[in-house]
């Protein structure tokens, strides 16, 4: 559960995810967006696949990258429960 935490520390990371939301793209186009090397992009994309919150599908001589929307849904998950067993705790005060 800690790799999607570091993940999402980074404001670059959590552009890429917003970009995804709107369509699946490769990584050329995911770069197009930023004003940073190539091989950076690369490195902020394989953080979000090991923490699996994206996904790459290769096609030809490209990798289409998308949201793991099922990953996403568990930490929305883990938010929600948290937030009610803080509720919880809070009450018996």
């Amino acid at each position: 559960m800690d790799s999607p935490f570091k993940a999402l520390s980074d404001p670059t990371r959590r552009k890429i995810l917003e970009l995804l939301r709107k369509k699946d793209m490769s990584a050329g186009e995911i770069a197009d967006h930023f004003n940073i090397s190539k091989p950076s992009i690369s490195h902020h994309l394989n953080l979000l696949k090991s923490s699996e919150l994206i996904l790459g599908e290769k096609a030809g001589q490209n990798i289409y990258y998308s949201l793991n929307t099922t990953a996403l849904q568990e930490l929305i998950k883990w938010f929600f429960n948290f937030k009610e067993k803080e509720k919880g705790e809070n009450s018996n005060v």
